[in-house]
């Protein structure tokens, strides 16, 4: 037999070297779906958005649902169904009892479902401590539940979730707002609008007192006055059409637009 040879310690980071170190799944995932979610907003067809990407309609809605700007009924459904059994399963348990409830094939689930696990946080956990898609997911819930009932706490909801979000007013500048909490932890009601060289301060009774005056007003509202002669008007008339409380003038929506286009 030969001499045996002396063990050689491994380098730190050793091992094999990747095939493709320049290839990040991640970015290329979120490359696609800002890709899709440009097409998406130009009213373009799930099918038209694959051709343009060289995907399948389903992978590209399921880029959309991560991205948190796909709407349906079967998906919200789906995915409402899920979080409720994610609670006490683990993932795979998830999906299957969510396909046997519903009916449908655990292809079917999955592909209704965002591609980040993280997205699957308690409602209650902080902004901070959830993912990017998981942040759009609940905003987007948040908007519907509000535009479906129209109510002081889902609004309070949605005001919550959109703090530092840009928004842009009527005449197109933009700003972004944050809610402070006092000494005892909790958040107060009064919104700081930052327009970058100072802050104003919004009132709660103020944002309360436009909700009230919509049913007053008509469908499209032409200028932020038209919800009342409240302080601070002109930036609730931008919250407002951001969640999708009030319509406004083509002219006043183009000057909002780009605002929108590059947050969610």
């Amino acid at each position: 037999m030969g001499e045996k040879r002396a063990y050689k310690a491994r380098k730190p980071g050793g091992g094999r070297k990747k095939l493709k170190p320049e290839y990040d799944a991640g970015k290329n995932l979120k490359d696609q779906m800002d890709a899709a979610v440009a097409l998406y907003e130009e009213d373009c067809s799930l099918q038209s958005i694959a051709d343009v990407l060289n995907l399948n309609p389903i992978k590209v809605r399921k880029l959309l649902i991560t991205a948190g700007v796909y709407e349906s009924e079967v998906a919200e459904k789906v995915q409402d169904t899920f979080e409720r059994y994610r609670k006490t399963q683990d993932y795979k348990t998830s999906i299957l009892s969510t396909a046997t409830v519903l009916g449908l094939s655990k292809a079917s689930v999955t592909s209704y479902l965002p591609y980040e696990k993280g997205v699957y946080f308690p409602n209650t956990a902080d902004k901070e401590k959830i993912s990017v898609g998981a942040e759009r997911q609940r905003r987007y819930r948040a908007v519907r539940k509000l535009r479906t009932e129209p109510t002081e706490e889902h609004l309070w909801e949605v005001v919550l979730l959109y703090a530092g979000v840009r928004f842009k007013t009527y005449s197109g500048l933009p700003f972004t707002y944050e809610i402070r909490k006092g000494r005892n932890g909790q958040y107060t009601k009064e919104l700081w609008i930052d327009r970058r060289e100072n802050s104003k301060s919004l009132a709660w009774s103020s944002v309360l007192l436009a909700l009230g005056n919509i049913k007053k007003v008509e469908e499209v509202v032409e200028r932020p006055k038209a919800l009342g002669d409240i302080r601070g008007v002109t930036y609730i008339y931008g919250m407002f059409y951001r969640f999708g409380l009030i319509d406004v003038p083509d002219e006043a929506k183009e000057k909002m637009k780009k605002a929108f286009s590059k947050s969610s």
